[in-house]
Order: C-alpha cells, then structure tokens, then sequence
C-alpha cells in the first residue's frame, strides 16, 4: 500500500471527476430514451423510478469503478467507461425489447415498484459483468 501523497489525491480527484461526469452525462441520455422525466417523477415520489434511476446510477459508478482501479490512463478510463455505459444502456433497450408482454418504461412511469426493482437489478448485475469483462 503506498502513501497518499498530493499527487495521490490529485490524480483521485481526476478520476472522481471522470466518473461524476460520465454519471451525469449517463443519466442525461437515460432522460431521453424515458417516457417520463425520471427527476420530476421522482419528486412526485415515484419509488419504481426511484429504482430505476438508483440502479443506473449505482450501475455507471461501479463500471467506473473497475476501470478506474485497473487503468492508469485517463483515455482508458473513458474509453472503458463509456463502453461500459453503452452495454448498460444497449441492456436496459433489450429488458424492454425481450419483454413485450410488460411494457418496461410504461409500467415503471405508473409507478410498478416489482418492475422498478427488477430494473434496479438487472442495471446491477450487468454492471457487474461489464465491470469484470473490461478488466481482462
């Protein structure tokens, strides 16, 4: 284990800038491929969005948080990221696709907490796998 130096710190706040980014701009893509407006929903009290959104997010920070802790460059990083986002968002586009009996957003938009929890999860186990596959 090495000392944290100011270099050490710097270079943490970097990548924590990185990934806060990339969550940002992850769930700005994921505002426009809802039906609903996953915030205002959510202040509505909206817990199956709640979920959704949760999930997303903890999703993107774990892939970040992979690639981050076995990438030293900057450009990896993003690259690895980013990639790792678009498997989570092409992932959410075939929960809807592979269901056509449950309509996916429309369920969560009216507020079906067992469909917002199922989102949750599978935005984390994906994340889980697309974490371990970028690190091989």
């Amino acid at each position: 284990m090495g000392n944290v130096t100011f270099g050490v710190l710097l270079e943490s706040l970097g990548l924590y800038s990185i990934a806060g980014l990339m969550i940002v701009v992850g769930l700005a893509i994921f505002e426009v491929t809802t039906p609903y407006s996953n915030w205002r929903e959510i202040q509505k009290g909206n817990i199956a969005v709640a979920l959704a959104t949760g999930g997303k997010i903890v999703g993107l920070a774990n892939i970040f948080r992979v690639v981050e802790s076995h990438h030293d460059q900057t450009m990896d990083v993003l690259v690895g990221g980013s990639f790792g986002f678009l498997l989570l968002l092409v992932t959410y586009w075939l929960f809807e696709f592979l269901t056509p009996s449950l309509k996916v957003n429309e369920e969560i938009g009216k507020g079906n907490i067992a469909v917002g929890l199922m989102a949750f999860l599978l935005s984390i186990g994906v994340s889980l796998v697309v974490g371990a596959a970028l690190v091989r």
